[in-house]
């Protein structure tokens, strides 16, 4: 009777159940817990990337060119806002801000953006500061337009300009955007030809109005200042009237009446540039009390 138990104990499966068994269970749950990682891992990287390109992907979203004619990005989730950035041969940045709509004006928060500015290919930044500047039927303390001074040291080339916070309807949003092509400085336009000066300071037009052209004495810039010299003073201080093409300082000397309204600028090719925007956008100009540098 002692043989028969032995017999039946040595038979016997030991508790667990066989080892080969239990190997082949762990090795499947091995494999299981690893692909379940693999996939949260996969998730969470289609998550950084989608973040990624909601967030910085702005600039890298073709758009046609702004109503102004400057480089249009999206900014925000969802594409829920645009700006316009004009890089402007007088060295002036101007900053436009859209809804979701690229064709809608919308006034955010009348701020002041510091934002800088650099070369794609150097990694040398310089400070900007863009200031509001209210555009007509903008409401009180808001802004659909803002305006700051390139410095010279990027004076011709590709340049990109970078605002890491601008708040657009209670959120701060980062955007870059890139001048398109080669921008060059050119701070005094040039004198138009005879027959068109006469044809741009004669005839009314947009604000510019036979009242105006009354005012001014019935004659074109240059004849008006003729053998006076204009001098450039490409650093007025606070509060100096500066000319609202070149950004220079204004010389009282060289005062044009547009829309009923005294404006002050730097030289006589100036001139012949405001009354003309005055004429073919008339939305862009503002009162002469707007240009003023800032503190």
């Amino acid at each position: 009777m002692g043989r028969h138990t032995r017999r039946n104990n040595a038979g016997a499966t030991p508790p667990g159940g066989k080892p080969g068994r239990r190997r082949v269970i762990w090795i499947v749950a091995l494999v299981a817990g690893v692909g379940l990682l693999v996939g949260v891992c996969i998730l969470v990287c289609l998550s950084i990337v989608r973040d990624a390109l909601n967030h910085h992907g702005s600039s890298e979203h073709e758009h046609p060119p702004g109503p102004h004619g400057g480089t249009m990005v999206a900014v925000g989730r969802e594409n829920r806002f645009h700006v316009e950035a004009v890089f402007d041969r007088s060295g002036q940045v101007w900053v436009y801000t859209y809804g979701e709509d690229e064709s809608q004006v919308h006034p955010v928060e009348a701020q002041p953006v510091p934002a800088t500015v650099r070369r794609p290919s150097d990694p040398t930044e310089f400070s900007v500061l863009l200031s509001p500047e209210p555009q007509p039927g903008d409401p009180p303390g808001k802004a659909s337009r803002f305006a700051g001074r390139l410095p010279k040291e990027l004076d011709g080339g590709r340049i990109e300009l970078v605002v890491p916070a601008m708040t657009l309807v209670g959120e701060r949003h980062w955007f870059a955007v890139k001048s398109e092509g080669e921008w060059h400085r050119n701070p005094m336009p040039e004198k138009v030809t005879a027959e068109e000066e006469r044809k741009l300071y004669l005839t009314p037009g947009g604000k510019y109005t036979e009242a105006d052209i009354k005012a001014n004495g019935g004659v074109a810039a240059s004849e008006k200042f003729k053998g006076l010299k204009a001098g450039h003073d490409a650093k007025p201080k606070p509060g100096d009237r500066i000319c609202p093409i070149s950004r220079t300082k204004a010389d009282p000397k060289f005062t044009w009446v547009i829309g009923g309204q005294e404006s002050q600028f730097c030289c006589p090719p100036c001139v012949d540039e405001f009354v003309k925007k005055a004429k073919e956008r008339p939305d862009e100009v503002m009162p002469p009390e707007s240009y003023v540098q800032p503190p």
